[in-house]
């Protein structure tokens, strides 16, 4: 009887039916997690995101400007009750939002929210193994907007002031 059972669960593992978290879409995004500074911000503009673990990557942004911080931002991607990655932005003085997935290819994803105010379309790209490209854009006010957001990926070891 405990071969049999054995045998039931081993199957039922191997069974494309169950989902293992090493097939989630999440781990198509690996290559996100690190500390990314802002190309062309102040030192300490970084976002920094924690590697895949109990189904959801964790990140926060700083944006520095003459010295201080004007922005953060705490940040998620997991999967929504449909099974969808989204990803959950929380800015300073904002409301939480939440963008769904619309494309995940080869490190690259896009999200979306078209009820968003502004952006509606949040993107990810890695460019080569040491730079990501990040873009906002929308329409803001009936004009279509975009933003650009280049980095570089750096030691998360060295002080934010050293960057």
């Amino acid at each position: 009887m405990r071969c049999f059972i054995a045998a039931l669960i081993a199957a039922l593992l191997s069974s494309p039916m169950v989902a293992r978290a090493e097939d989630s879409p999440l781990e198509q995004l690996s290559w996100l997690a690190g500390c990314w500074a802002a190309e062309n911000g102040e030192a300490g503009s970084v976002e920094h995101w924690l590697p895949l673990a109990g189904g959801t990557m964790l990140g926060i942004g700083r944006t520095v400007k003459n010295g201080r911080t004007v922005e953060h931002e705490f940040l998620q991607i997991r999967l929504n009750a449909e099974g969808k990655p989204v990803y959950i932005a929380l800015p300073s003085r904002q409301k939480e939002a939440t963008f769904v997935a619309t494309s995940i290819g080869d490190r690259a994803v896009v999200f979306e929210n078209p009820a968003h105010d502004f952006p509606q379309r949040i993107s990810y790209r890695a460019v080569g193994d040491d730079r990501l490209a990040a873009r906002i854009e929308g329409l803001r006010n009936g004009a279509a907007r975009g933003i650009d957001f280049p980095m570089k990926r750096v030691s998360c070891e060295e002080p934010a002031h050293r960057r």
